[in-house]
């Protein structure tokens, strides 16, 4: 066996150990298969028993309870949660109560929507973790730009707004109108 292959097999030795189960729902053999998401255990008797469950179970963090907070709708304490998409704070008396505290999304000072013209820029973190730039009156207005923006005009064709870029030459500024991007000096 190789150096990568031993590495593989003691990284996924505890998937092998599952697979020597039983299945709950009637009692034959689970054996590990593939789907487009990846691998999983299921029930040798597919079709006649629909039975799968992951290789690896996540952990699940429990709720921790924020002593001091009081959610605003009904003033239970708020709590730190875990959802799909991750962390998040939210009121203890769920179902009951739906409140979920957002991050306050940071307003880029005198950067108007060019699209639009009544709206501004803000600053927005997609749920990836990436920062993009959107229109706040959205969905009225779908202008988004992936780079800080700021004021300014196009030398070339004169769109209103341009974007810092950090490059291998140093910082430039660059045209946010797609059709255009003319690159221009600091």
């Amino acid at each position: 066996m190789s150096e990568s292959d031993k590495a593989l097999f003691t990284h996924h030795e505890h998937a092998l150990d599952k697979a020597q189960q039983v299945c709950p729902e009637c009692g034959a053999e689970l054996a590990i298969k593939r789907g487009k998401s990846g691998a999983f255990l299921g029930c040798v008797n597919y079709p006649n028993c629909q039975y799968t469950r992951a290789v690896v179970e996540h952990e699940r963090v429990e709720d921790k309870i924020l002593s001091g907070s009081e959610c605003p709708l009904c003033s239970h304490e708020l709590a730190v949660k875990q959802g799909r998409y991750g962390m998040f704070i939210g009121c203890s008396n769920f179902p009951a109560c739906y409140h979920i505290e957002h991050e306050v999304q940071e307003t880029l000072d005198n950067v108007a929507c060019p699209s639009c013209k009544s709206g501004s820029l803000q600053e927005k973190t997609s749920r990836f973790g990436k920062k993009f730039y959107s229109c706040d009156a959205y969905p009225k207005c779908k202008f988004v730009v992936n780079h800080e923006p700021m004021g300014g005009q196009c030398e070339k064709c004169q769109f209103p707004l341009l974007l810092k870029r950090n490059m291998a030459a140093g910082l430039k500024y660059q045209c946010a109108d797609k059709k255009c991007s003319h690159m221009q000096k600091a």
